[in-house]
């Protein structure tokens, strides 16, 4: 007579006996225990196979069935449902063939003049499945830990050549659309070639922001200039048969964080729009002021008329590497990128979809406290100014950076003097401190003195000279190192020649003391 030693269990039980007389004894066995309240009876290899289009929490079975036996029934389980756990029970099972079931994966046997102790072995091999299907999560979870990682690897690795690159093709583009007269059609061709830039930039930033490898800027950022921002692009993303447009709200307040980061955010979900409406369609984007969780938010909406997010897929769409897409169609990255900036900026996101009809998107910010009208930082994106006879000592180990800074500070006014290397820039130096007014340069060079270590001596020299560091790499990786606190800035490339003139006219006034400023990639 089995004593259950703990309390009544909800379990979905299958149990497969083509005796009649030891089905009934099990089920009352299983009552006895608190177990037998959701119990199916099959008897059969028919009514059993049919049984297992749902799911089990335990299957029990009779070692020995007409045209059928035990092993063959977990086999069948096993291919379907391989973590659900499986006894087999027999009136005279020798001591050979017990053995043999728990080598082919059985989870346990009983004999059935022993069912006193099913009701145990139950609530054992529940248990135990239970601990497993713990231990392969947090197995998992560290697989994608490392996945992650992984990527973030990945992505510091290429990111400084290619940022390198992207600042020489981005800015060379920049300097030839300010050279006036230029024939309409080279104005269309070079504004092909930096809208293309500029999401190759982007696309860089969504794998350092995915890894968790970039961090966020943070300062007011007008959401409504965002968005006109990144219209161009997002057309561009979303392709012709796609009517895009807009309703911003008037009158917003700015939010506390990162522009490009939102951009970013933005381009996933047009591109998660875009793969929803195959044939066309609809994407209007919405910001508004609203209350929200008892605060004060401004909430971004990106609708779309495409085919809807099922129900049941819905809880899932922000998971890393989650996808429905056919393989080579999607990465999953792009919808847990975007939750992951958002969480960042301490906001949250919603989701509204039905089948048939699209989906949307509601991002919430919060209102940066004091929050000034965007209007008031409108323009704060380092304008360029002329320059004066100052002197700026350029460090760049790549040639076409290098070439790119000299003519752009040039164009202002600048008299430039071009290192390719920190010996290279001491040597400069030594003939021209007097005359250096400010310093631009590489944090990471291939001569065994980095940029922050000529900073250091030409600072030891000249105390307090204004500093621009710039680098390929995530500053993440750049702030390990010593930045000196007072009068510097940090330039993330890929950068605009429109920032880096406004952080040299920055740097050449006055300046605040114990600061350290940052300049997002290309803000």
């Amino acid at each position: 007579m089995s004593t259950p030693s703990e309390g009544p269990v909800s379990l979905r039980i299958l149990l497969l006996e083509d005796s009649e007389d030891d089905a009934v004894l099990m089920l009352r066995e299983l009552r006895k225990a608190g177990l037998g309240s959701d119990t199916r009876w099959v008897r059969d290899q028919e009514e059993y196979l049919a049984a297992l289009a749902e799911p089990f929490d335990i299957v029990l079975s009779d070692y020995r069935l007409p045209g059928y036996g035990g092993l063959a029934a977990y086999n069948d389980l096993h291919r379907r449902y391989p973590d659900t756990p499986f006894i087999v029970l027999s009136g005279t099972l020798g001591d050979e063939r017990a053995a043999e079931c728990i080598k082919q994966g059985v989870t346990d046997y009983l004999l059935k003049d022993r069912l006193g102790r099913l009701g145990l072995a139950v609530r054992s091999a529940v248990r135990s499945a239970g601990l497993r299907a713990e231990a392969r999560r947090v197995e998992e979870q560290l697989r994608q830990s490392q996945k992650m990682e992984a990527v973030g690897k990945l992505a510091g690795g290429i990111a400084h050549d290619f940022n390198n690159l992207l600042t020489a093709i981005n800015g060379w583009v920049e300097l030839l659309l300010d050279t006036e007269p230029l024939p309409p059609r080279a104005v269309k061709v070079l504004g092909e070639i930096g809208l293309a830039g500029d999401r190759a930039m982007r696309l860089t930033q969504q794998l350092l922001l995915f890894s968790r490898k970039r961090p966020l800027q943070h300062e007011p950022v007008d959401v409504n200039g965002t968005v006109k921002h990144i219209a161009a692009m997002l057309q561009q993303v979303i392709g012709e048969d796609v009517h895009l447009d807009f309703s911003l709200g008037p009158d917003l307040p700015t939010v506390e964080g990162d522009a490009g980061s939102l951009e970013q955010v933005l381009v996933n979900l047009a591109v998660n729009a875009r793969d929803a409406m195959p044939d066309g369609g609809h994407l209007h984007i919405v910001t508004e002021r609203v209350e929200a969780r008892g605060g004060d938010y401004l909430r971004l909406s990106v609708r779309d008329d495409g085919c809807g997010i099922p129900a049941d897929i819905q809880p899932h769409i922000f998971e890393p590497f989650f996808t429905t897409k056919e393989p080579g169609k999607g990465t999953g990255i792009g919808l847990s990128t975007a939750f992951g900036i958002v969480q960042q900026h301490r906001g949250w996101i919603e989701v509204e979809s039905r089948v048939g009809t699209g989906t949307t998107f509601h991002i919430f910010l919060p209102v940066a406290e004091g929050a000034p009208p965007a209007s008031a930082v409108a323009g704060r994106d380092g304008a360029a100014r002329d320059g004066t006879r100052a002197t700026i000592l350029v460090v760049e180990d790549e040639q076409t950076v290098r070439k790119l800074a000299v003519t752009a500070l040039g164009l202002r006014g600048y008299r430039v003097l071009a290192a390719s290397t920190g010996r290279e820039a001491l040597k400069i130096w030594k003939g021209e401190k007097a005359e250096i007014d400010a310093v631009l340069t590489d944090i990471v060079m291939p001569d065994r003195m980095s940029g922050l270590e000529l900073a250091q001596i030409l600072r030891t020299e000249k105390p307090g000279i204004p500093i621009a560091f710039t680098s390929g790499y995530n500053e993440e990786v750049v702030r390990r190192g010593f930045i000196p606190p007072e009068n510097c800035r940090f330039l993330a490339k890929p950068y605009t020649v429109k920032t880096l003139a406004g952080v040299i006219a920055d740097l050449l006034r006055p300046p605040a003391a114990d600061r350290v400023d940052t300049v997002g990639a290309g803000r």
